[in-house]
């Protein structure tokens, strides 16, 4: 019997794109725009502090992104809205012989709120992740905004060793930039283990949001007892705090006891945790 000869495994690639409206109706913030493309979606609409604020858990049904996925999120809150979202858990970038992508623009219009906190992003050794974000604020929009990368699986025992991660974010005001980041880390980076990188530290935090504060809660926020590298720094319109952590549960842990100081102050609620991050 002859056996027919080995074909290439073929490999699927995802290309999934989101797209989410907000409007603003009396007292009440409606999903007006739900479209999505392959396997990214929203699950249903959520009101945990009142009619207000509109949450959404963003889920990724495949589990994870490899190689050649190229995922678009799209998201619009008109005057007077505000959108919370979240997802449901870490979003994982799988090892792959070929980049992965991820693009992100949030436009947010005068008198509209959004608070961007997805759950971490955990890049395995010898992924190669891409992803841009851009983000446009109108007039007096306000943005709360953060992002968890953890490189390799330290309680595996992976270090990020091969592949990539690379990012851009651009938050621009009525057209001017007012943040302009690039990232890049390769694996086996020097900046993974230097003082002036990341020390060693698998998981890294950004935070960047609309408004200023004074600085008894900025000290407040700088002597929280968390087990993590922390510190935040005012600049004109927009705070930012970063953290470098052993884990993404400690730097998960001290973004949400950042966000519970800040938000009453710079959003005027006090702060709910959406019940996805307790499950």
């Amino acid at each position: 019997m002859t056996l027919p000869a080995a074909t290439a495994l073929f490999t699927p690639s995802w290309h999934a794109e989101l797209e989410l409206g907000y409007a603003r109706f009396g007292d009440t913030t409606r999903p007006v725009l739900r479209r999505h493309l392959g396997p990214l979606r929203v699950q249903k609409h959520l009101y945990a502090e009142g009619p207000e604020v509109c949450q959404h858990i963003i889920v990724h049904p495949p589990g994870g992104i490899a190689g050649g996925d190229r995922l678009n999120i799209n998201v619009d809150v008109a005057e007077g809205a505000w959108a919370q979202l979240t997802s449901p858990g870490a979003a994982k970038w799988y090892r792959a012989g070929g980049p992965a992508y991820q693009q992100v623009e949030l436009t947010v219009k005068a008198g509209a709120t959004l608070e961007w906190l997805p759950q971490e992003t955990i890049v395995f050794s010898a992924a190669q992740a891409e992803l841009t974000t851009r983000i446009d604020l109108e007039g007096d929009a306000r943005l709360f905004y953060w992002d968890v990368i953890a490189l390799g699986r330290p309680a595996s025992g992976e270090r990020f060793d091969l592949g990539h991660f690379q990012s851009a974010l651009d938050i621009r005001r009525d057209g001017q930039l007012i943040w302009h980041e690039r990232q890049r880390i390769v694996g086996a980076d020097e900046l993974l283990d230097s003082p002036i990188g990341l020390d060693g530290q698998p998981v890294f935090t950004t935070l960047l949001v609309t408004g200023e504060i004074d600085s008894e809660l900025l000290e407040q926020c700088r002597s929280l007892p968390h087990a993590v590298r922390g510190d935040l720094t005012q600049l004109p319109g927009l705070l930012v705090a970063r953290c470098l952590a052993g884990e993404a549960l400690l730097a998960r842990g001290w973004l949400i006891d950042v966000w519970r100081l800040l938000r009453p102050v710079m959003l005027g609620r006090e702060a709910v945790s959406p019940r996805i991050w307790s499950t």
